[in-house]
């Protein structure tokens, strides 16, 4: 399959599980609404597809999230196969995905750093 259509189709799973969880669709009480998906990527030949799930909620809650999500993983897979006409679907498997937390950890010292730095000048003055 090519590049683009793979794009494509990762695209438009991350789209689909998103509307799942925030409809409320998934029943499993660790999957809340504050969850999001990230990214999804999906294997050359359809058979798996790892999706990148990240919120700002504590640690453990978003591992229990992520665990009720790959509980409910046969759900969404029959939910969203209804909708895709896909001769394969891929085996959905839900991973951490700490990528947010670190940026948001970033901004955070760059702009503690900023305010530093225009204080100290301030104080030079």
């Amino acid at each position: 399959m090519g590049q683009y259509r793979i794009q494509r189709l990762n695209d438009q799973l991350r789209d689909e599980i998103s509307q799942l969880i925030l409809r409320g669709d998934v029943k499993d009480p660790r999957v809340t609404t504050f969850l999001s998906v990230n990214r999804v990527e999906v294997t050359s030949d359809l058979g798996y597809a790892k999706v990148y799930v990240s919120s700002f909620v504590p640690d453990g809650q978003l591992k229990l999230g992520v665990a009720g999500l790959n509980s409910a993983a046969g759900y969404i897979q029959g939910q969203i196969a209804k909708k895709l006409r896909i001769r394969q679907f891929p085996k959905l498997t839900f991973v951490v995905d700490e990528g947010m937390k670190e940026g948001f950890k970033m901004v955070q010292i760059l702009n503690d750093l900023e305010k530093e730095s225009s204080e100290n000048e301030k104080k030079s003055e």
